[in-house]
């Protein structure tokens, strides 16, 4: 190698560094895991508000959906749900608090299992959202591995501990 192609490789080294150096103090762990957080709840928190006209009460279209639309695509099926009322009821309240306690950040982990739980459900219902439904899969397991970061209520919880 010669002395010019020694010090363009060195250059090139160097800008590399500092790219990457920069992205990673933009993507600090912290933000990352509150994006992925928020990505997460969005999508379920959207689906919630819609099932329920008021406080407690689902609307129509909601159980219509889970008694005569939704079916679970397993072998053999497809299947109806059982318990449709219970399970539009199940289904709407997890889609309200699970993307609550995710903005929080709190219980985060737990919240994560809740929507990777509700998104195998989906899953099974809709086969054909595979793509969307990896992404959030890949989030939920994101937040339950490495937890919700030092935004979040937990962190400050965690602190707290005597």
């Amino acid at each position: 190698m010669s002395i010019q192609q020694s010090g363009l490789l060195h250059t090139v080294t160097s800008i590399v560094g500092r790219v990457n150096s920069g992205i990673a103090r933009l993507a600090t762990p912290s933000l990352t895991q509150l994006v992925l957080r928020l990505a997460l709840a969005v999508p379920f928190w959207r689906s919630g508000v819609n099932k329920w006209d008021r406080f407690l009460q689902l609307n129509d279209v909601a159980v219509l959906l889970f008694s005569s639309e939704f079916k679970l695509h397993l072998p053999g099926g497809p299947y109806a749900f059982p318990a449709p009322e219970m399970m539009a009821f199940a289904a709407g309240s997890a889609e309200i608090v699970l993307p609550v306690l995710l903005v929080l950040g709190l219980a985060s982990r737990l919240a994560g299992l809740g929507l990777l739980v509700m998104t195998i459900v989906v899953q099974l219902t809709v086969p054909d959202g595979w793509p969307i439904h990896l992404t959030w899969a890949a989030m939920a397991l994101g937040i339950m591995a490495w937890g919700p970061g030092r935004l979040s209520a937990d962190h400050f919880v965690g602190k707290l501990k005597v």
